[in-house]
């Protein structure tokens, strides 16, 4: 059997209520938030002592959904990646379709957005950039505009 589709991205977060804010004000619609813990996110994540605050975003369409993750326990680890390029292995950025690019990037700043290089024209259909956020998400952005 194939898949049915794809549920969400997650992105595990420090600044919760920072990465709501900027994805709110980029369109998302916060759809709720809550804490998961017990034994279903342990055999789930296959971590022991989870207790996790999450908050779930759906897009305008209700088609996509971004799953926020803010673990208290056991505390989030890795390597920092807040200021890593963009070609770095795995899972670095999410892309939304905006109807207004330059708009988009003017709202997100008071956000901490910093644009990564410029907006660039892809041939005559689109316009396309790459935003660092909070927690230094990397947020792609794409215009269609022929």
């Amino acid at each position: 059997m194939a898949i049915q589709r794809m549920d969400n991205v997650g992105i595990v977060v420090e600044d919760m209520d920072a990465a709501v804010a900027y994805f709110v004000e980029l369109g998302m619609e916060l759809e709720g938030r809550g804490e998961v813990q017990g034994l279903f996110a342990d055999q789930c994540t296959g971590l022991d002592g989870v207790h996790c605050e999450i908050a779930m975003l759906r897009t305008p369409d209700g088609h996509s959904r971004l799953e926020l993750a803010k673990y208290r326990n056991p505390v989030a680890t890795g390597a920092d990646p807040r200021n890593q390029p963009h070609n770095i292995l795995g899972t670095h950025r999410v892309m939304f379709a905006v109807d207004d690019i330059e708009d988009t990037v003017t709202r997100l700043r008071p956000h901490g957005a910093e644009l990564l290089g410029q907006i660039a024209r892809f041939e005559d259909s689109y316009l396309l950039c790459y935003v660092r956020g909070p927690e230094g998400i990397i947020v792609g952005l794409a215009e269609q505009i022929g």
